[in-house]
Protein backbone atom coordinates (compact mmCIF):
# COMPACT_ATOMS: atom_id res chain seq x y z
CA UNK A 1 0.00 0.00 0.00
CA UNK A 2 3.04 2.30 0.66
CA UNK A 3 3.35 2.32 -3.43
CA UNK A 4 0.16 3.92 -3.97
CA UNK A 5 1.05 7.05 -2.22
CA UNK A 6 2.77 10.31 -4.48
CA UNK A 7 6.04 10.87 -4.85
CA UNK A 8 6.74 14.17 -3.22
CA UNK A 9 7.07 17.17 -5.33
CA UNK A 10 10.15 18.23 -6.56
CA UNK A 11 11.84 21.76 -7.38
CA UNK A 12 12.68 22.42 -11.35
CA UNK A 13 13.80 25.67 -12.89
CA UNK A 14 11.50 26.28 -16.38
CA UNK A 15 12.11 29.18 -18.77
CA UNK A 16 10.60 32.36 -17.40
CA UNK A 17 7.67 32.32 -20.02
CA UNK A 18 6.41 28.74 -19.19
CA UNK A 19 6.23 29.36 -15.47
CA UNK A 20 2.26 30.52 -15.48
CA UNK A 21 1.29 27.86 -17.37
CA UNK A 22 4.14 25.55 -14.62
CA UNK A 23 1.97 26.94 -11.86
CA UNK A 24 -1.61 26.33 -13.53
CA UNK A 25 -0.77 22.87 -13.78
CA UNK A 26 0.47 22.32 -10.37
CA UNK A 27 -2.65 24.18 -9.13
CA UNK A 28 -4.60 21.43 -11.12
CA UNK A 29 -2.86 18.52 -9.64
CA UNK A 30 -3.32 19.58 -6.27
CA UNK A 31 -6.55 19.76 -6.95
CA UNK A 32 -6.31 16.21 -7.89
CA UNK A 33 -6.35 16.31 -11.89
CA UNK A 34 -3.04 14.70 -12.36
CA UNK A 35 -4.59 11.76 -14.55
CA UNK A 36 -6.62 14.33 -16.62
CA UNK A 37 -3.89 16.83 -17.03
CA UNK A 38 -1.52 13.55 -18.30
CA UNK A 39 -3.91 12.62 -20.66
CA UNK A 40 -4.36 16.34 -22.01
CA UNK A 41 -0.68 16.39 -22.34
CA UNK A 42 -0.22 13.15 -24.51
CA UNK A 43 -2.95 14.46 -26.45
CA UNK A 44 -1.73 17.94 -27.15
CA UNK A 45 1.63 16.36 -27.49
CA UNK A 46 0.81 13.32 -30.32
CA UNK A 47 -1.04 16.34 -31.95
CA UNK A 48 2.08 17.47 -33.07
CA UNK A 49 3.24 13.80 -34.67
CA UNK A 50 -0.29 11.59 -34.83
CA UNK A 51 2.47 8.86 -35.41
CA UNK A 52 3.82 8.49 -32.16
CA UNK A 53 2.59 7.68 -28.71
CA UNK A 54 3.95 9.48 -25.81
CA UNK A 55 3.33 7.82 -22.16
CA UNK A 56 4.05 10.75 -20.16
CA UNK A 57 4.84 9.04 -16.77
CA UNK A 58 8.05 9.30 -15.36
CA UNK A 59 8.73 5.38 -15.93
CA UNK A 60 7.65 5.80 -19.43
CA UNK A 61 9.79 4.57 -22.44
CA UNK A 62 9.93 7.40 -23.91
CA UNK A 63 10.60 9.68 -21.09
CA UNK A 64 13.71 7.30 -20.28
CA UNK A 65 14.62 6.85 -24.09
CA UNK A 66 14.79 11.16 -23.44
CA UNK A 67 16.79 10.76 -20.52
CA UNK A 68 19.41 8.45 -21.82
CA UNK A 69 19.71 10.51 -24.63
CA UNK A 70 19.95 13.33 -22.26
CA UNK A 71 22.70 11.74 -20.25
CA UNK A 72 24.93 10.97 -22.93
CA UNK A 73 24.62 14.51 -24.64
CA UNK A 74 25.83 15.96 -21.24
CA UNK A 75 28.74 13.69 -20.89
CA UNK A 76 29.61 14.30 -24.06
CA UNK A 77 30.02 17.99 -23.66
CA UNK A 78 31.72 17.41 -19.55
CA UNK A 79 34.28 15.56 -21.96
CA UNK A 80 34.80 18.19 -23.97
CA UNK A 81 34.75 21.13 -21.11
CA UNK A 82 37.19 18.75 -19.66
CA UNK A 83 39.43 18.82 -22.55
CA UNK A 84 39.28 22.64 -22.94
CA UNK A 85 40.10 23.11 -19.54
CA UNK A 86 43.36 20.65 -19.78
CA UNK A 87 44.05 22.97 -22.72
CA UNK A 88 43.57 26.49 -21.15
CA UNK A 89 45.44 25.59 -18.13
CA UNK A 90 48.40 24.07 -19.82
CA UNK A 91 48.30 27.62 -22.05
CA UNK A 92 47.71 25.60 -25.40
CA UNK A 93 45.62 28.96 -26.51
CA UNK A 94 48.24 30.95 -25.48
CA UNK A 95 50.79 31.19 -27.77
CA UNK A 96 51.31 34.66 -27.09
CA UNK A 97 54.67 35.46 -24.77
CA UNK A 98 53.17 37.26 -21.43
CA UNK A 99 54.05 41.26 -21.42
CA UNK A 100 55.58 42.29 -18.22
CA UNK A 101 53.00 44.27 -16.40
CA UNK A 102 53.90 48.09 -15.39
CA UNK A 103 53.42 49.00 -11.79
CA UNK A 104 50.77 50.43 -12.01
CA UNK A 105 48.52 50.05 -15.46
CA UNK A 106 46.16 52.65 -15.05
CA UNK A 107 48.54 55.57 -14.73
CA UNK A 108 49.56 56.40 -17.82
CA UNK A 109 51.17 60.08 -18.54
CA UNK A 110 49.10 62.54 -19.72
CA UNK A 111 49.64 64.53 -23.39
CA UNK A 112 49.57 68.66 -22.70
CA UNK A 113 47.39 69.07 -26.29
CA UNK A 114 48.51 72.59 -27.66
CA UNK A 115 46.34 75.30 -29.00
CA UNK A 116 45.40 74.64 -33.04
CA UNK A 117 45.33 76.57 -36.35
CA UNK A 118 41.87 75.86 -37.74
CA UNK A 119 43.75 74.19 -40.72
CA UNK A 120 44.68 71.28 -38.03
CA UNK A 121 42.11 71.37 -36.01
CA UNK A 122 38.94 70.97 -38.95
CA UNK A 123 40.16 67.33 -39.97
CA UNK A 124 40.71 66.28 -36.15
CA UNK A 125 37.00 66.67 -35.84
CA UNK A 126 36.34 65.79 -39.35
CA UNK A 127 35.57 69.12 -41.13
CA UNK A 128 37.31 71.50 -43.42
CA UNK A 129 38.93 73.80 -42.64
CA UNK A 130 36.43 76.86 -44.52
CA UNK A 131 33.37 74.97 -42.50
CA UNK A 132 35.07 75.65 -39.10
CA UNK A 133 34.19 79.23 -38.76
CA UNK A 134 31.00 79.35 -39.68
CA UNK A 135 30.18 76.78 -37.30
CA UNK A 136 32.14 79.03 -35.15
CA UNK A 137 30.16 82.30 -35.70
CA UNK A 138 26.70 80.67 -35.32
CA UNK A 139 26.95 79.30 -32.16
CA UNK A 140 27.32 80.92 -28.87
CA UNK A 141 31.20 79.98 -26.69
CA UNK A 142 29.63 77.21 -24.80
CA UNK A 143 27.70 75.78 -27.67
CA UNK A 144 30.58 75.87 -29.82
CA UNK A 145 32.91 73.51 -27.33
CA UNK A 146 30.27 71.33 -26.75
CA UNK A 147 29.59 70.73 -30.63
CA UNK A 148 33.72 70.28 -31.12
CA UNK A 149 33.21 68.45 -27.93
CA UNK A 150 31.17 65.99 -29.71
CA UNK A 151 33.00 65.65 -32.69
CA UNK A 152 36.58 65.43 -31.24
CA UNK A 153 38.01 61.62 -31.19
CA UNK A 154 38.93 62.03 -27.93
CA UNK A 155 35.68 64.09 -26.40
CA UNK A 156 37.79 67.54 -26.31
CA UNK A 157 36.08 70.75 -26.32
CA UNK A 158 37.69 73.46 -28.24
CA UNK A 159 37.56 77.30 -27.90
CA UNK A 160 38.37 80.01 -30.20
CA UNK A 161 41.16 82.79 -29.20
CA UNK A 162 40.90 85.53 -31.71
CA UNK A 163 44.52 87.52 -30.18
CA UNK A 164 46.05 84.03 -31.10
CA UNK A 165 44.24 83.31 -33.71
CA UNK A 166 44.41 79.39 -32.72
CA UNK A 167 41.82 77.29 -30.55
CA UNK A 168 42.31 76.43 -27.49
CA UNK A 169 41.19 72.88 -25.84
CA UNK A 170 38.77 73.17 -22.88
CA UNK A 171 39.18 70.39 -20.13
Amino acid sequence: MADDKTPPSEMIRVPTALIPVVRELSRLHRQGHTIALLQGLEELLSGFDSNIDIDVTPSSKSVLQLERKLESKLDAMTKKLELIERAISSNRYNSQPKQRKQANPYQQTQVELLALPPENLAPRLGLSPSSLAPEREKLTTKEFISWTRNRDPRGIGWEWNAKDGLYHPVK
